[in-house]
């Protein structure tokens, strides 16, 4: 089992707190990869801790998407789904796009300027070759947009989502070619906001989110086929 990944102790967050932000992060960041079983002995070790959180982390992993539990082998990294993908981007869509007409209609006199900001911020993540750092920055664009609506309820079912996306996000942030399409869309939605056109930002957003979709499921399909084509250990 693979343990490429750092653990950070903080003295103000609970050790089951720990652990799970810790090993949900590697899954995130790739460190810890589709396939790699989750044995709670290393982990224990390797965090310094007894299996009792490690095994709760994992439970708590399980639901959120991340993990498996495979017969007789035990927990592994889950892979992501076409299935998976597509129920989330679906509703990302709908959720989406409902903020972004509750946006237009109560958007403060500051927001373009925030969003604005934000791009510069992704733009500046980009240059920098820090993908994990472009992923949050595209992430507090969208955030912007949601806080913009005003409705908690609806920022609250988009948070559900948030750690499903954020793994796409990555993915879709690996390949160079669709940075850029990122940042024409990012500006597309301001811009759309700047000339008071909704159908524009609706129009911008399905693409937005069409053209993530199709990324991330090449890619999967690609690491797919690598794997497959791989001679099987005996």
């Amino acid at each position: 089992m693979g343990t490429n990944f750092t653990v950070k102790f903080n003295e103000y967050m609970p050790l089951r707190d720990l652990v799970f932000t810790t090993l949900r992060q590697a899954i995130l960041k790739g460190e810890l990869l589709p396939g790699e079983r989750l044995m709670e002995i290393q982990l224990a070790e390797k965090m310094g801790v007894s299996r009792t959180p490690i095994r709760e982390a994992i439970r708590k992993l399980e639901r959120e998407g991340l993990v498996i539990m495979v017969p007789r082998k035990g927990a592994e990294v889950a892979g992501i789904s076409e299935k998976m993908l597509r129920d989330v981007l679906e509703v990302r869509m709908t959720l989406e796009k409902l903020a972004l007409r509750l946006a237009f209609k109560r958007q403060g006199t500051d927001l373009i300027e925030k969003l604005e900001a934000a791009e510069q911020t992704f733009q500046d993540a980009i240059e920098g070759e820090k993908l994990i750092d472009m992923a949050e920055a595209d992430e507090h664009f969208h955030f912007l947009i949601y806080e913009a609506a005003d409705n908690d309820k609806l920022r609250e079912l988009l948070n559900s989502l948030k750690e499903n996306m954020y793994r796409y996000r990555l993915e879709y942030l690996k390949d160079e070619n669709y940075r850029r399409s990122l940042m024409e869309e990012h500006n597309a939605i301001i811009e759309a906001f700047r000339a008071n056109d909704l159908e524009k930002g609706l129009e911008v957003t399905d693409t937005h989110i069409a053209n993530q979709e199709r990324a991330v499921i090449g890619r999967v399909r690609q690491e797919n086929l690598e794997r497959e084509k791989k001679p099987k250990k005996k």
